[in-house]
């Protein structure tokens, strides 16, 4: 029997699954890496997060995001967090730097032991989202849209964040697939509805690319705390809460990279029989 051994992990019900394939052979093509996340015949999870030897000198090691469909990713935030925490363990560190797809993101611990990551900068030219051609990125119009008036960020990976009265009542299981794949975005994108709950408090449901709904998004905790603020809702240190719990994001004004932090957890260690997985 040839198995793998893997992680289960989560940061506030956001779950991965982490394999440390730094020295061993497995390849993980997309239909195997799918197979693993499905709950049914896998292990299930948002994203499978496998270790990799770095490709830059200075980082502590290299992670690559897969979603559900075995598709790659650029950026989570919710997933770096919980390498970050593997990693600090490994290492005795209280920072380290994880390299991705999107680059290198530095992880240390806050002044509540939280841990956080630094997501880098948070990009909103038309250009940086991407959208099909030059739009006003604070005042996105979705012609024909469920939710309108979009807020466009970058921060790893593309999100559009919508202002509703209650983000709670937001038919997000239609508007999530609806926005996602409209033709202003041809990478697709994140989609995330937001109420404001109190000063720099805001309530976020999450759609995420490729995956579907889940119970918190790091990445796009990060957009919906940028979109507030430049939309004058926030200040720069923004409370966010999710199906699962809180996140919180500090959008630095002294150079514009977005901070978060928030609670990781290790759910178990386990073997995965390969022969047992449907391809």
């Amino acid at each position: 029997m040839s198995v793998i051994r893997f992680i289960k992990m989560h940061g506030l019900g956001n779950d991965f699954v982490v394999i440390d394939n730094r020295e061993n052979s497995v390849i993980f093509d997309k239909a195997f890496t799918a197979a693993i996340a499905d709950r049914q015949y896998g292990v299930g999870c948002d994203q499978v997060l496998l270790l990799k030897p770095t490709k830059t000198p200075g980082s502590d090691v290299y992670m690559e995001i897969r979603n559900v469909d075995g598709t790659e990713a650029e950026a989570c935030g919710n997933g770096t967090r919980c390498v970050a925490a593997l990693m600090m363990e490994e290492t005795g560190q209280d920072e380290v730097v994880i390299e991705t797809l999107a680059g290198e993101l530095l992880a240390d611990r806050d002044d509540n032991g939280r841990v956080r990551v630094d997501m880098g900068v948070a990009l909103y030219d038309w250009s940086d989202i991407p959208l099909a051609k030059e739009v006003d990125t604070l005042h996105i119009d979705f012609e024909g849209a469920p939710v309108n008036d979009g807020v466009g960020v970058n921060i790893g990976n593309p999100h559009v964040v919508f202002f509703l009265q209650d983000a709670d009542k937001a038919a997000l299981e239609s508007i999530g697939p609806y926005i996602e794949y409209h033709p202003l975005l041809p990478k697709r994108a994140n989609v995330e509805v937001v109420s404001l709950l109190d000063t720099n408090r805001i309530r976020m449901r999450v759609w995420e690319r490729s995956c579907g709904i889940t119970r918190a998004c790091g990445s796009g905790a990060c957009a919906s705390a940028v979109a507030a603020c430049r939309r004058g809702i926030t200040g720069h240190f923004v409370e966010v809460v999710s199906d699962g719990g809180s996140l919180f994001v500090e959008w630095r004004e002294s150079d514009g990279h977005a901070l978060l932090a928030g609670a990781t957890a290790m759910v178990f260690r386990g073997e995965l029989d390969l022969s047992a997985i449907p391809i």
